[in-house]
């Protein structure tokens, strides 16, 4: 834990009680702050209290004596509404803040020199933060990860000389975050994404620009307009950044192309790491994700050839494009953290011929967007709600069944699959839906997926397995 001090002796009233809020509630705590949580669910309440926090309604507080008002980042500030904590804060002057904001003025405050690498964007985000996370553990360096991945931030060790931290950081949490100073900002790229929360595509862009135009040296995405626009506009700013694509060629930044990711600079075109074979770094948008990466850490001076070699032993993550079992030619591949279709196109662009697992709780748009992959298709096994709606889109363009369930959809796939004469063939859950209709969230929507391959006739047989 790290003890927030920045309040001590002084008054902080905290809304929103779930993981992140009870881990800032007890940094408060520690700290020396008299800190008061509530929560609109009075489960939340009651858990908080029991464990010896002060709890309390906080309509009920004297607002002239709070120094600030901490928000968990689910909670509405600005969209579709302001939370009615948010609005007793600004009617009384009273700053609002988020998690992020004090850890960085804790670091600031105990030792402004421990690397800070911010990453956001709407896509990649959490990849490229275990990526950056999995690259200077491999060279062995002190690694804390957290924010919006995993670990709150609030519950990482304390900052100290030479201790990195790698922090993932959603639009919610920036939006709370005034002084967000990382040594390394990271910015993947743009797409519609949470508008019911800030109000419009250019509110969304200009509360992720803040991470890149507060860091010492900005990262930005290129592949997408909006990104790049912010890459030009900390240009003339005279800002140091960096640009990196995926899907692109780039005069000065670096890029992946063909496998290998390059790095531009001067008119030279310098190979710098080699990404094919790496069935974690697969497809366009892993590219990005590795330029991203390789660019954050050249950023902190560390040698390009120990990056390029620490690349070779990533992982993945969990639920996003995770080789969960390689049957002879038959690849299975986790993809349930694709909860929309953007996401889900980043999976079937790395794929040549699949059989693709989709559905769940549709979001606004379904799947028509992805018929540029429909080719890629072999056959598509729908599940759960979705289901019908998406047969309908794939009509007579994509062999389709109605499976169901995602167990009875895995087995019908590697039945299929078995009988496909193709080089490689990947059975892939990316089901461009929420998972709420079957699942109480995407990972435990992966998690039965594993089950269910591991359950097949053949798993005693597989070639290599990802526990």
């Amino acid at each position: 834990m790290i003890p927030v001090t920045t309040f001590m002796s002084q008054k902080v009233a905290l809304f929103g009680l779930g993981g992140s809020g009870l881990a800032t509630a007890r940094a408060l705590r520690a700290g020396g702050a008299d800190v008061v949580c509530f929560d609109d669910n009075a489960d939340r309440v009651a858990e908080a209290a029991a464990e010896g926090l002060t709890t309390g309604d906080l309509r009920e507080l004297d607002w002239t004596e709070v120094a600030a008002l901490v928000l968990a980042p689910g909670v509405p500030l600005t969209h579709p509404v302001p939370h009615w904590s948010v609005d007793l804060a600004r009617d009384a002057g009273v700053e609002i803040i988020g998690d992020v904001e004090l850890f960085c003025r804790e670091r600031r405050n105990l030792c402004p020199s421990a690397p800070l690498i911010a990453i956001t964007g709407t896509n990649g985000k959490s990849t490229t933060t275990a990526l950056v996370t999995h690259l200077l553990k491999e060279m062995g360096l002190d690694v804390q990860m957290g924010g919006n991945i995993g670990t709150p931030v609030l519950d990482l060790e304390l900052p100290q000389p030479g201790r990195h931290y790698v922090i993932e950081c959603s639009s919610y949490q920036i939006d709370l975050a005034p002084t967000l100073d990382p040594t390394v900002g990271v910015h993947m790229n743009l797409s519609p994404d949470h508008l019911d929360r800030h109000g419009s595509m250019e509110n969304y862009a200009a509360i992720k620009e803040r991470l890149v135009a507060g860091a010492k040296v900005a990262v930005v995405g290129v592949d997408d307009r909006l990104s790049s626009d912010i890459a030009d506009r900390l240009d003339m700013a005279r800002k140091p950044v960096c640009r990196i694509a995926g899907e692109r060629e780039l005069t000065d930044g670096i890029y992946a192309h063909r496998g290998k990711l390059i790095e531009a600079h001067d008119g030279a075109q310098n190979v710098v790491a080699l990404l094919g074979g790496i069935d974690s770094l697969r497809g366009d948008h892993n590219g990005q994700n590795a330029a991203a990466a390789f660019a954050a850490l050249r950023a902190l001076e560390l040698p390009a050839d120990r990056i390029s070699y620490a690349m070779k032993s990533f992982p993945g993550l969990h639920h996003r494009m995770e080789v969960v079992s390689k049957q002879g030619r038959v690849l299975f591949i986790n993809d349930s953290k694709a909860t929309n279709a953007d996401a889900a196109a980043r999976a079937l662009s790395s794929f040549d011929r699949i059989y693709w697992i989709a559905g769940g709780r549709a979001k606004s748009g379904g799947i028509s967007s992805l018929d540029e992959y429909f080719p890629k298709i072999a056959k598509a096994f729908l599940i759960g709600e979705a289901a019908r709606d998406f047969a309908k889109t794939l009509e007579d363009r994509v062999p389709h069944t109605i499976s169901g369930t995602l167990t009875q959809a895995v087995k019908d796939a590697a039945a299929e699959a078995a009988e496909d004469g193709a080089e490689e063939i990947a059975i892939l859950l990316s089901p461009a839906c929420a998972s709420f209709d079957q699942f109480p969230n995407f990972e435990l929507r992966g998690a039965a997926f594993v089950d269910a391959v591991r359950a097949l006739p053949d798993a005693g047989n597989t070639q290599e397995e990802v526990a």
